[in-house]
């Protein structure tokens, strides 16, 4: 076969490979990448041997790099960089640093590398994360602005940074011994020089020309332009004795900060992607599954040490950075994997001789299998934390030091609004309270965001919006409402459990980042679901059709029929199963049960309504499962329990077994006749310090004491032996001139205020309770 055309034949079969790897990987919801490297490990010589000549191949794929990193270069940005800076900057150097420092000790005394060179090189390629796996995977989960997600890819950044630096100095490393300093020196004037020359380059010559291209309004002329731009620089650098790899970033930072940057990537988009694929797919071509197989024991010993060792370097930093131990935990792991562009030092490293063939070959197989592996870890994660809150030591462990990082003297305590995440929603919001003179509490925990709040003098709690401690700290007991407006679905849910927990009848308006979120977030308790994009749909419209001449007040009524309606009439219709299996993702990432209900059971035959079963246990119902087979996904207030039927409630371990208390008739359960309501003790008031035993306070008034709520915990169907303290909220149930008469007698400043499940008259004086044991709960 002609040379020439077995070179058209070879690429043709590595990009078929990388897309039919990369269709494969989609379809198991995958990132594509992964799919590139498997589509070239099967065509390449180690496999079928469809690709027997490597080095054509090669070259065209290093054009894939050089557009990677000159993309990279484009879309990075110092203003995201600086949301997270002194984590990123700060902590991204220390974890480079620390990771080569500590590879070079442990690869030397065990006999991996014949000198501290080669360990420093093994250290650098080890410390780089994958951005693009990493990046795919919060995208996935919509969580690239929550607090791990900012933490992560502000390292990503000073890790690619890195990489440039790295590139510079890589081949000086291929000196003996004694002129290393020198060439290493070289290297980083070389580096210097270039950075200064990129920045007049950037400033004076590249924007101007740019515009030259951009008014000819010819898109072709503006992508080849840009291209012969990027190879341009990154051939001078290879000829400056750097990297051409290095020389596209540079090309890529040289355009980021240029007004027609967005269009530059635009542009280059579809080429990247597709020489990213050559990258990859030859990267897979050179892996030899035959040595993996036979060294197998050897490579998973190492992919541990490297998850290991990774997650114990990183997850203490980001620690050590005031960031909460669960988001030091999931950013530990999360970067705990060797990056894509790992294997473009190992490459380079191999070609210079600075590793041998076979320390590559178990590096390329390390990277992969560590690459494979990070998506299904960061899926884990949720779950470890839902099993982590059914563990007591753990869940101490993860609540007991995840407490506010800063609490300013000027935080209102009561009657204020609480406002959880000041991004732009959450910011409009404060704006629009403060406004008609509310008091209003920030709760946040990116350092930049803190630093905005101080200079406005906007009171802020500095910390995790999900942490009881944090929500104690922002008053959310005392508080007239709350705003939810975080940026992840986790935790905005949790965020709204543990609100309620502190305040059951608290107002809470949340936002859905998905559609999908709203009916499991009015099940958990929130009193207004708002969905931006369908919101926005409601104003255009509402415009539209007063241009029309359609009344105002038909408008705005129609509108709140659709708001009222949950946006139903304007989301997709859904079939059952996918709903089902919706909310059996959104509980498996919450502390969910199925729990049958009993034979006997008081709740059988009572509506959700009559239950209340939040305010009673605290658990949030989120579907029943009929005996005939039926499920019920968000059933209404106004569904009866049956008997036989299966339950999936959400809630923390001592909330699920109240319910389950309840269930069985261990606990009373208030019938149509009675009332239920949250009081506060105060200081002056007689039951202070003294038991429900020695207070008979179902004896002398006919109610009952259904729980206490203490400093954030649940004190659920307390006996007789349980104390009153001051500050302590109760739940009482009983009928409305009973609960007057104790609320009256326990805080004689108690002001009524509507009490929830059935309201009776103030004549009707009989408490029906149902289900008792032994006619007492206690001797509350």
């Amino acid at each position: 076969m002609q040379e020439d055309f077995r070179l058209i034949v070879d690429i043709v079969v590595v990009l078929a490979a990388a897309a039919g790897g990369g269709f494969l990987a989609a379809l198991l919801r995958q990132p594509v990448l992964l799919g590139y490297l498997l589509g070239g490990a099967i065509v390449g010589p180690a496999g079928l041997g469809l690709v027997k000549e490597l080095i054509q191949v090669e070259t065209l794929a290093q054009f894939g790099a050089a557009f990677l990193l000159f993309a990279l270069g484009v879309e990075f940005s110092f203003t995201e960089l600086k949301k997270v800076q002194g984590i990123s900057l700060g902590g991204g150097a220390l974890q480079i640093f620390s990771t080569i420092a500590v590879t070079t000790l442990v690869s030397i005394g065990v006999g991996w590398v014949t000198s501290p060179t080669q360990g420093v090189f093994l250290g650098a390629i080890l410390s780089l994360s994958s951005t693009a796996v990493v990046l795919k995977c919060l995208m996935e989960r919509n969580e690239t602005e929550t607090s791990h997600g900012r933490v992560m890819l502000g390292l990503l950044i000073v890790q690619d940074l890195a990489l440039g630096l790295m590139l510079a100095v890589l081949p000086a490393l291929d000196r003996p011994s004694e002129e290393i300093g020198i060439a290493v020196g070289i290297a980083l004037l070389k580096t210097a020089l270039l950075a200064g020359g990129s920045v007049v380059a950037g400033i004076w010559l590249i924007p101007p020309l740019l515009r030259f291209l951009a008014r000819t309004e010819s898109r072709e002329l503006f992508l080849l332009g840009v291209v012969a731009l990027c190879l341009g620089i990154a051939l001078l650098t290879e000829y400056l004795g750097l990297s051409i790899e290095m020389g596209a970033f540079i090309a890529g930072l040289m355009i980021s900060e240029v007004e027609y940057a967005d269009q530059t990537l635009t542009y280059v988009e579809p080429i990247r992607d597709i020489f990213a694929s050559l990258f990859f797919a030859a990267v897979g071509m050179l892996i030899d599954p035959l040595f993996i197989w036979n060294n197998l024991e050897l490579i998973l010993g190492l992919v541990a040490l490297v998850f290991v060792g990774k997650f114990l370097i990183i997850a203490p930093l980001v620690r050590a950075f005031r960031y909460s131990l669960r988001t030091s935990l999931i950013v530990g792991l999360g970067l705990a994997q060797i990056g894509e562009f790992s294997f473009v030092l190992a490459s380079k490293g191999q070609a210079l001789g600075v590793v041998s063939r076979r320390v590559y070959l178990l590096l390329l197989g390390t990277t992969a299998v560590t690459l494979i592996t990070t998506p299904f870890i960061l899926r884990l994660v949720p779950r470890f934390f839902t099993w982590a809150e059914t563990v007591p030591w753990l869940k101490h462990l993860l609540d007991g030091v995840d407490v506010p990082l800063e609490v300013p003297e000027n935080v209102p305590t009561r009657n204020h609004f609480v406002v959880c995440g000041y991004g732009r929603v959450g910011r409009n919001i404060v704006q629009l309270l403060q406004s008609h003179n509310q008091s209003v509490v920030v709760i946040d925990q990116s350092e930049q965001t803190i630093q905005q709040l101080r200079d406005a003098n906007i009171p802020y709690v500095y910390g995790n919006a999900v942490s009881l401690h944090v929500m104690e700290a922002a008053g959310v007991g005392e508080a007239k409402g709350m705003a939810i407006a975080l940026p992840d679905p986790m935790s905005t849910r949790l965020c709204l459990k543990r609100a309620l927990e502190l305040a059951p009848d608290l107002d809470v308006v949340v936002r859905a980042t998905q559609d999908k979120d709203i009916e499991l977030l009015y099940q958990l308790g929130a009193r207004e679901v708002v969905q931006p994009e369908f919101e926005a749909s409601l104003e255009l419209s509402a415009h539209l059709l007063n241009e029309l001449g359609v009344p105002l007040p038909i408008i705005q009524r129609e509108v709140q029929q659709i708001r009222n309606a949950r946006y139903n009439t304007l989301r997709p219709e859904r079939r059952p199963a996918q709903v089902s299996r919706d909310l059996a993702v959104a509980a498996q990432d919450m502390n969910s049960k199925w729990v049958a209900l009993p034979e006997g059971s008081p709740l059988v035959g009572m509506t959700l309504e009559e239950t209340d079963l939040r305010r009673l246990t605290g658990v949030s119902l989120m579907a029943i499962r009929r005996n005939q087979g039926e499920e019920i996904d968000y059933p209404e207030p106004e569904i009866s329990l049956e008997e036989g039927d299966r339950l999936l409630v959400v809630g923390e371990t001592d909330e699920l077994a109240a319910f389950s208390e309840l269930a069985k008739g261990e606990a009373a359960v208030p019938t149509e006749n009675a009332s239920c309501q949250w009081l506060l003790v105060p200081e002056d008031s007689p039951a202070s310090g003294k038991t429900l035993a020695e207070l008979h306070i179902r004896r002398q008034f006919g109610v009952l004491v259904q729980a206490i709520r203490r400093e954030g915990k649940f004190i659920r169907f307390p006996n007789g032996s349980s104390d009153l303290q001051a500050g302590d909220r109760l739940l009482l149930c009983g009928n409305f001139h009973a609960l007057a008469q104790a609320s009256r007698w326990l805080a004689p400043n108690f002001e009524p205020q509507a009490a929830f499940n059935h309201q009776v008259e103030p004549n009707e004086t009989e408490l029906s309770l149902a289900q008792s044991v032994s006619g007492e709960v206690g001797e509350s």
